[in-house]
């Protein structure tokens, strides 16, 4: 039978396993689409595969052609075994260990953490605020991730997503990371919501900075990013908030591999940043 990106091919029928299968991939494709932040509408953009298509193969009832299987791990840059290795996951374990690790051993003087804060969480949460009311209050340098990238990649973050798309923006990310890790010593970073969705970005935020998760509820974060007059990457979906949900899902576990979490859901932004003055990591980064 004829196919293309708007008539999936037939589905195989009668193996149970053939089924499961399906439903694994259809699993990832959601999974890994929600941590970056992409909707269905956008994915289907990007990769010129049908919105329709795309629902059916996250539902477990879509059988993908190779060449369609590529056009969309392109657009989401990943590579075509992250959806279709049949061996369990094991980033969240190996992002556990490191956790464990860090919190027992990493704390000394010596941590290539100290005097280093990062804030992560989804957009919305008052990040970028907080962070540069927290380092002022610190007298330290303050950095917005997201406009370091725009200034190394001489464009805005929409631009580069379109020129480069996800593969070549994490590249750029990392290494504008890398460069903050070696020049900064004393510095608060507000770092884009989807940092989580790169493990070896995400690693190196781990590894170099102490972090604080700043949560909300998905409520919270839609009215924060209406009133700011930006609605990426919902713009024109009805299914907004699904999405917003769905992308707090799928990143919440990997939130909660951060040092510290505080809750701004209901606090005034002078609340939260006596609650972020208060913990440890911000006593470690004060001059002596």
């Amino acid at each position: 039978m004829k196919h293309d990106a708007h008539h999936p091919p037939e589905r195989l029928n009668g193996d149970p396993d053939d089924d499961a299968f399906l439903h694994l991939v259809g699993e990832r494709l959601r999974t890994i689409r929600a941590r970056r932040g992409v909707t269905r509408r956008d994915l289907s953009r990007l990769s010129r595969v049908s919105e329709r298509y795309i629902a059916q193969l996250e539902a477990g009832s879509g059988n993908v052609s190779i060449l369609l299987l590529r056009r969309l791990c392109r657009a989401l840059g990943i590579g075509a075994e992250e959806l279709t290795a049949e061996r369990p996951e094991r980033g969240i374990e190996v992002a556990e260990a490191r956790r464990l690790l860090q919190r027992h051993f990493g704390r000394g003087e010596a941590s290539p953490r100290s005097g280093r804060i990062a804030l992560i969480g989804l957009r919305g949460a008052g990040k970028s605020t907080l962070g540069r009311l927290l380092a002022e209050r610190l007298g330290v340098s303050f950095v917005e991730l997201d406009r370091e990238v725009e200034r190394e990649g001489r464009m805005e973050l929409s631009d580069l997503f379109e020129v480069h798309g996800q593969e070549g923006f994490r590249r750029l990310e990392r290494a504008v990371l890398e460069r903050l890790v070696r020049e900064e010593r004393r510095v608060v970073i507000a770092t884009g919501g989807g940092i989580v969705a790169d493990g070896a970005t995400f690693g190196l935020l781990l590894d170099s900075c102490v972090t604080i998760w700043l949560r909300a509820s998905p409520e919270e974060h839609m009215a924060r990013v209406v009133a700011q007059g930006d609605t990426r990457p919902m713009r024109d979906n009805r299914r907004a908030m699904d999405d917003l949900r769905a992308i707090l899902e799928s990143r919440e576990l990997l939130y909660a591999k951060a040092d510290f979490r505080v809750d701004t859901s209901g606090r005034t932004v002078e609340e939260t940043l006596e609650a972020l003055l208060a913990l440890d990591a911000a006593a470690a980064i004060r001059p002596q």
